[in-house]
């Protein structure tokens, strides 16, 4: 098994991250990892855990130590990571946070918050609540920081989205930039001069962590790591090269450093994103659990073939040597992975948040050009239908709402209610009305049977 090569103590801290789940120490902390045992120094970060104290109670005990493992369906490798050295717990401390971000030695930001972290409107501007209201929120602890660097005379950061968000960089940007308006304006200044908000693509498929999970790591290990964290073998990272300092040596890990990320951002957020919430919904609604069971049910896998390579794929522009059909190809791989058990509730949560980026742009484009994409549609019926709530509790930001516009339309009119031109997810869906027509054919099929 293998463990960090290089002094932990002797590594000051450079990164401050915001989110600390699993898929930050999955993947960016493994990059970090992996960049400080190729030689690079003083790149060791503090974890803010932003709601609960739950990732800190694992974390500390160890001294910031935990195992990663990658299994596939032949073999499995675990490997400590070391490179988180503080977890701090926003609400308990946040001034704490605040210093971390201003302190001398940070130069990155990264984040991994989901897309609701970001406190967006449909139309994609902040919410009024995040300026007006009491709740601390990745706004305040950023701009605070920028306040006490801009007073101590201490240059900018790079802040690093690493959620899936098309154009993650600039959502950011406009993001900090409307916060610093409405509560700090004689900060944005500092800020368009001091900060980079780079774009960047990430790929790893981490499941959430099971108790059986925890109890079979002790037999490798000799002891039990309550912060461990199991994922695949494959790993990605695309990152703009746009930074306003000193930045890690990721690339020592395999990160890729490109002038433009959007093709990337694209290709992941249709395909891989878009068809694992297209598993996620269709797989719930014929009693599966896992997406390995979902991609092998012969009435799911066509569909989700059908959407990633006939609807979602024309849809993207790819790069020189960006190979579309192969990763598609590698997806379904990945997918069929009994190894790794994903479970299709965790993909589920959120869905009102994710299906703009995954399923309605492609379906805009399409639309436009006269494509059909009866797929998507499909998906978007069985998301439909699961945000209904019916014999299970939905996890989403807009549930509640959701419910209500079931409880008012009915199947009948749920399609117009939440697509429609004065509905919940408005007519920027991209559904014109012969999609809406046949969105609600496949609603009603689906709450007839």
């Amino acid at each position: 098994m293998q463990r960090p090569s290089y002094d932990r103590d002797a590594q000051r801290r450079g990164i401050v991250h915001l989110g600390l789940g699993a898929f930050h120490r999955a993947h960016q902390a493994a990059y970090t990892d992996q960049a400080m045992a190729a030689g690079d120094r003083d790149w060791a970060i503090t974890g803010v855990s932003l709601r609960s104290p739950h990732v800190h109670d694992a974390l500390a005990p160890q001294d910031g130590l935990y195992t990663l493992t990658e299994r596939d369906q032949s073999a499995q490798r675990m490997r400590v990571i070391g490179a988180i050295r503080d977890v701090l717990v926003a609400p308990h401390d946040p001034g704490a946070v605040v210093a971390a971000i201003a302190a001398r030695d940070t130069h990155v930001v990264t984040l991994t918050v989901t897309e609701k972290g970001y406190c967006r409107r449909p139309d994609g501007t902040v919410d009024p609540a995040v300026v007006n209201g009491r709740a601390r929120t990745i706004y305040h602890y950023l701009c605070d920081a920028f306040a006490a660097r801009r007073a101590a005379g201490l240059p900018g950061l790079t802040l690093v989205s690493c959620d899936n968000l098309t154009a993650n960089g600039p959502v950011l940007h406009r993001a900090i930039s409307e916060f610093l308006d409405a509560t700090m304006p004689e900060l944005r200044a500092w800020f368009e001069a001091e900060c980079a908000c780079p774009s960047t693509m990430v790929d790893r498929i981490v499941p959430a962590v099971t108790a059986s999970d925890l109890d079979r790591v002790p037999s490798r290990l000799e002891m039990r790591d309550e912060a461990a964290v199991i994922t695949e073998p494959f790993h990605q990272w695309v990152i703009e090269d746009r930074f306003a300092g000193p930045r890690p040596r990721w690339e020592a890990g395999g990160a890729q450093f490109v002038a433009d990320v959007s093709s990337y951002e694209t290709a992941k957020l249709r395909l891989l994103n878009g068809a694992h919430s297209a598993l996620a919904y269709l797989g719930l609604a014929r009693g599966l659990s896992f997406v390995h069971e979902a991609v092998a049910d012969p009435a799911i896998r066509p569909l989700v073939e059908r959407l990633m390579r006939i609807e979602a794929a024309p849809t993207i522009d790819a790069t020189a040597g960006q190979d579309l059909p192969a990763y598609i190809d590698a997806l379904l791989h990945r997918f069929a992975n009994p190894a790794l058990a994903h479970r299709l509730d965790q993909i589920a949560t959120d869905g009102s948040q994710k299906i703009g980026p995954r399923w309605l742009e492609p379906l805009a484009i399409a639309c436009a050009r006269g494509m059909a994409s009866p797929a998507t549609l499909q998906a978007l019926a069985a998301w439909l239908v699961f945000v209904r709530g019916n014999s299970h509790t939905v996890a989403d930001p807009l549930a509640d709402r959701l419910s209500g516009l079931w409880n008012e339309h009915g199947a009948n009119g749920i399609v117009d209610a939440v697509f429609g031109d004065a509905g919940l997810l408005p007519a920027t869906s991209g559904l014109d009305g012969p999609s809406r027509r046949e969105l609600t054919r496949m609603v009603h099929e689906r709450t007839s049977t």
